[in-house]
């Protein structure tokens, strides 16, 4: 066999790449379909052994899963109550079914081949990584918007290199965050599409998709729908974005209401899409429909116009439901001694460092990214519109992390267009360029790809500077070595699958125990708990709080009040360790110190393992004879 020359294969090559090159820019999309298949191939077999065991590790997750399976099991389409926290009147849960629909169609799915276990554990497994798909999809979009033909790929791949905003879409994160995050993009996507039309079209169902689900991206797409006023003030012919988007924003958010309204939500609550936002966003649309068709000249008289509707709009709202302004309604002391306490709901000013400084690298680069775009875009009016436009939602996002730490996964994926931008245009400096051009070019993308890879780079990276600069961190005392240790193995061994399952000896019951465990108690059990980290449930959180705190003699009269049939604890558990600080003198602390009531008595299962709980059956007979009656 003999090899082509060099010449022969420089032609070759030159002949050949034109048509790869068309190929790709004609067929991105399902280019991007075959990258998110070894994606999710890979992440659901680097994941396999959480799949295995079930391991939902985060409290909505649980919660989801047990929804998905109430619902296959008969319960109501509009019904969301979850009747095994807090039985028999149950738990309020302000969700919608849009999210369990995938969800239970894999579930139902995998029940045809395999049993049902493992059904449930596939579905779990596979559920997150689709709107990873429409994620990819829309960064594509943006990429090819914003950095031409070729741009989309690296934007579609992105994603990878922001490990908070990928954690959502991981194999058995089934909540909803990883879709609500996706629409966003995707609204996002519409915004500055070219296509004016489908643009709004795409903003506007995008965005009432998203409030279906819940209201945590509201403000992310307020600010969208905001962008889309003010590029119809200064653009003529931008009306051709603004009407659909009105029309398709209050239809599709009427239309998601009738479908997906759980009866619950059918009061006038502020948390999920209720009437109160059907009239607010009927109003917003129809507001902007108006100004779309009205015969108006001049950016003053539409800037002029547009403040009198949008001006309306808030008056309308804030006259009728003004508690609507904050996020959470519930009562100091709810907010004082539980909320105050989940460390997403903290500003990342007071995060720890190694946490700090990988989720801040993607944000950092899109800000150096979009600078370089702005100077780059700035004599073509429509591409610095569409820069401007990226730019606002991102510094947005980035500017929400000094409110709320749950603002971090947005934030990495609104910085991803222009990094992925400035890595596209180094990419092609390597390839075009000059050799100083090129020397540049390459020490950007190496920088770059630092960033991507700040997660497991940035411990080695104060390990190096630490021994450069002979430095060193302050010691921590190994009571606190011990203490973050036993907290650790605490939060992960109290919430398996073998453990939880051996409570299954026991008749179903009602299980006394924390807050943040007893989403997983009753997603693993057949037993019910009392609460879950749900705002709308506030009075037992507070319940469960004080029995905790308050002292020995009070608990079994709450626990009476919600038919807990046993208690159960878990040392070092995250949440124990907050009554303990808190209350030294409290229920938690003595039993912590083993100062144990003879009311609670401790029970006994057939188990080769050692059980990372303590599990207690309530003996409501007072030691006089008296007993504490439990509540009807």
């Amino acid at each position: 066999m003999t090899l082509p020359s060099g010449d022969t294969l420089r032609a070759r090559i030159r002949h050949w790449m034109p048509i790869l090159t068309a190929y790709v820019q004609r067929h991105w999309k399902w280019l991007t379909f075959l990258i998110w298949v070894i994606i999710a191939v890979s992440m659901v077999m680097t994941r396999w052994a959480a799949i295995h065991w079930l391991v939902l590790s985060d409290t909505d997750d649980n919660i989801r899963y047990v929804q998905v399976k109430d619902w296959l099991a008969g319960q109501g389409w509009y019904d969301l109550r979850q009747y095994r926290l807090d039985p028999p009147g149950g738990a309020n849960i302000h969700w919608s079914r849009l999210v369990d629909i995938p969800i239970a169609g894999l579930i139902l799915f995998f029940r045809a081949f395999v049993d049902q276990g493992l059904a449930d554990r596939l579905a779990c497994g596979i559920a997150p990584l689709l709107p990873l798909l429409l994620l990819m999809l829309s960064l594509g979009f943006i990429g090819r918007r914003l950095a031409g033909p070729n741009g989309w790929f690296l934007a579609a791949l992105a994603p990878l290199a922001a490990q908070m905003a990928l954690g959502m879409y991981a194999p058995m994160r089934i909540d909803h965050h990883g879709w609500q995050l996706a629409l966003a993009v995707t609204t996002l996507a519409g915004v500055i599409d070219t296509n004016r039309g489908r643009g709004g079209l795409i903003a506007g169902i995008s965005s009432a998709l998203s409030i279906a689900i819940g209201m945590e991206m509201i403000v992310y797409l307020a600010a969208g729908g905001a962008l889309i006023a003010l590029r119809w003030v200064f653009r003529p012919g931008a009306e051709r974005r603004m009407l659909p988007y009105g029309l398709s924003l209050a239809g599709a958010t009427s239309i998601l209401y009738v479908l997906f309204a759980s009866y619950a939500n059918r009061a006038m609550v502020c948390d999920a899409l209720s009437p109160i936002w059907v009239a607010v966003f009927g109003a917003a649309g129809a507001g902007m429909v108006i100004l779309s068709i009205a015969p108006l000249r001049g950016w003053p008289v539409r800037m002029a116009a547009g403040a009198i509707v949008g001006g309306a709009v808030a008056v309308f709202f804030y006259l009728n439901w003004p508690q609507c302004l904050t996020p959470y309604q519930i009562s100091p002391e709810l907010q004082r001694l539980w909320l105050a306490n989940i460390r997403e709901a903290k500003p990342i000013t007071v995060q720890a460092q190694s946490l700090v400084v990988p989720l801040m690298a993607v944000p950092v680069a899109g800000l150096i990214g979009l600078f370089w775009a702005l100077w780059d875009a700035r004599r073509d009016t429509e591409r610095l519109w569409a820069w401007a436009t990226v730019g606002l939602m991102m510094v947005f996002s980035t500017a929400l992390l000094f409110w709320q730490l749950r603002a971090g996964p947005a934030a990495q994926l609104m910085a991803i267009p222009p990094a992925a931008w400035a890595a596209h245009r180094l990419v092609a400096a390597i390839l075009t360029g000059k050799r100083r051009v090129k020397i540049a070019a390459g020490g950007g993308v190496a920088l770059l790809a630092a960033i991507a890879f700040a997660y497991p780079l940035y411990p080695q990276i104060v390990t190096l500077w630490q021994a450069a600069t002979g430095t060193k961190p302050k010691p921590w005392r190994p009571s606190a070595i011990a203490r973050t240790d036993n907290i650790k193995k605490a939060n992960g061994r109290c919430r398996t699958l073998p453990a939880l399952a051996v409570l299954d000896q026991l008749p179903p019951a009602t299980i006394f125990t924390l807050v943040d465990l007893g989403p997983r108690l009753i997603a693993t059990t057949h037993h019910s708990a009392l609460a879950g980290p749900y705002h709308r449930n506030g009075a037992t959180i507070l319940d469960i709080h004080h029995a905790f705190d308050g002292p020995t003699r009070d608990f079994r009269a709450i626990a009476a009040k919600h038919h807990a049939t046993y208690l159960l604890v878990c040392p070092w558990f995250p949440e124990g360790t907050i009554y303990q600080s808190r209350s030294p003198g409290g229920f938690y602390a003595d039993l912590m110190r083993d100062k144990r009531p003879d009311w609670l008595i401790p029970v006994k299962l057939e188990t080769a393992m050692t059980l990372p709980y303590q599990l207690y059956r309530i003996d409501y007979s007072a030691p006089d004879g008296k007993k504490v009656t439990q509540q009807r």
